[in-house]
């Protein structure tokens, strides 16, 4: 099976895939500079904690507060409700960006890695590092290209663009008796 690999959000033209990559959306109800920032929004049980991740003046600096915060600052149900959270944002993003969309349709059936450079848990639950990881965020991609493809309106197909043959001209028709023709 064919693979595609991303990570950097500045590398053409599958870093589009990452969460870092610039793009605003509308999640929830509130527009959020990237998806990045949507996720991470879900994950602080105050509302203040919540804002200071959110003024992280770029989206790997949201993704750094995030990571960095106490348990008793995140929501007690975050490691049930994360995956689902991530593939509603991931939905979110490539429903409402057309260049995004097809860029995600036009990998087609490949299978799709985040591929991180530094080990540590975060990078191999959301990819893959050498390899090894869950790679959560080229499967939820993949799910969420796969919904895509389902939701496209079936297009009719193509008339065929050959010319359909001339019937020959009487002149050249083979005459059969009444006979021949019964016979066939």
């Amino acid at each position: 099976m064919h693979e595609i690999k991303f990570y950097r959000a500045n590398e053409e033209p599958y870093g589009r895939f990452s969460n870092l990559f610039k793009r605003p959306i509308e999640f929830e109800g509130q527009t959020f500079a990237t998806s990045e920032h949507a996720y991470q929004a879900g994950k602080a049980r105050k509302p203040q904690v919540r804002d200071w991740i959110l003024a992280a003046p770029s989206p790997a600096l949201v993704a750094m507060a995030a990571h960095g915060l106490y348990w008793w600052d995140i929501r007690s149900d975050w490691s049930k409700i994360k995956f689902d959270r991530m593939r509603d944002v991931l939905r979110a993003k490539f429903s409402q960006h057309e260049d995004l969309r097809e860029l995600l349709l036009s990998t087609g059936d490949a299978r799709l890695v985040e591929a991180a450079t530094v080990d540590n848990t975060v990078n191999r639950t959301w990819g893959e590092v050498n390899g090894v990881g869950k790679n959560m965020l080229g499967r939820l991609l993949m799910e969420v290209r796969e919904e895509l493809r389902a939701a496209e309106p079936k297009r009719p197909k193509k008339p065929s663009t050959k010319t359909p043959a001339k019937a020959a001209p009487a002149s050249r028709v083979r005459k059969t008796s009444t006979v021949a023709q019964a016979a066939v």
